[in-house]
């Protein structure tokens, strides 16, 4: 979602307007409120969609599912996570982030129900992974009939022994001076053998073994990047819910064995599926099926 133009609706939330709420639709035991469509409403509008009561109530009862859905599988997003993602949001369209929130504010909306609109959001997308990764897992005999369609072929993936940099940023400080110490330090790197040590010299540093991990169990967030190095290489700075990060390479090597055969052939079907399907709709319509939604 990208803001474009300027907002001409300017609008107050009285007190009296919060008092006068009503609840309009209960999912699953869990209500929403008329005020909460009134401010999905001027949302809508913000982001050039069909604004109508009806459109902000079947989003919000969307995004309840969403956020049950969440709360069932254990997934939970930290308030950094998406303090980051709206401070990148704000610096997409140009605004500081007190300039975004005063945006939302004079179209009717709240910057808190943005930063709870990217929360969900960014649950949702582990709940699909998660829900498409178990529908496609692959038992030791789907592997082997796999392999024997492809002429006994078994198939090969790159196995890395990774660690994991994390430069704290302490409450007030700023992520950039953060990055940059992070990026100082991976000019120095050599090898694993030598990151404890050159994390000593500085402040509030942590480092990870993660241990070995193959190519397709790579994370999302540094897969394409970790699969771009060879030993001893390490990843750009990213912003996390840990602090600044980045990933260094200390080894790596061809394997081909019963479980990386699994885990490639998985992978090749996510990939398949991504590309043919939208596994999201799906599973949130098997959801709201299943809810119980009572307009009011």
């Amino acid at each position: 979602m990208v803001l474009l133009g300027s907002v001409s609706l300017s609008a107050v939330v009285t007190d009296q307007a919060v008092a006068a709420t009503q609840i309009r639709v209960v999912v699953n035991k869990e209500a929403v409120t008329s005020y909460q469509v009134q401010l999905r409403q001027a949302f809508l509008k913000l982001r050039r969609s069909p604004a109508t009561a009806e459109a902000a109530t079947n989003e919000l009862i969307d995004e309840v599912i969403k956020r049950q859905e969440m709360r069932r599988r254990g997934v939970s997003v930290p308030d950094a996570a998406v303090d980051a993602a709206f401070a990148n949001f704000a610096k997409q369209n140009k605004l500081s982030e007190a300039q975004l929130g005063q945006v939302f504010s004079q179209a009717g909306f709240t910057a808190a129900g943005f930063k709870e609109y990217i929360r969900v959001q960014m649950g949702w997308g582990q709940v699909v992974r998660m829900n498409t990764q178990q529908a496609e897992r692959l038992s030791e005999q789907d592997v082997v009939q796999r392999m024997l369609q492809q002429g006994g072929k078994k198939p090969s993936t790159t196995e890395y022994m990774l660690q994991q940099v994390i430069f704290v940023v302490p409450e007030g400080s700023a992520k950039e001076r953060r990055t940059g110490e992070a990026n100082s330090m991976r000019q120095r790197f050599r090898s694993c053998n030598e990151t404890v040590q050159l994390a000593q010299g500085l402040r509030d540093v942590t480092v990870r073994d993660l241990g070995r991990i193959t190519q397709p169990e790579l994370p999302p967030r540094w897969k394409d990047e970790v699969s771009r190095l060879s030993t001893g290489g390490t990843t750009r700075p990213q912003v996390t819910e840990r602090g600044v990060e980045f990933i260094a390479v200390c080894s790596a090597r061809n394997v081909s064995d019963d479980r990386a055969a699994q885990l490639v052939y998985q992978a090749q079907d996510l990939e398949s599926l991504s590309q043919n399907a939208e596994p999201d709709a799906a599973l949130l319509k098997r959801l709201r099926d299943a809810a119980t939604i009572v307009r009011r």
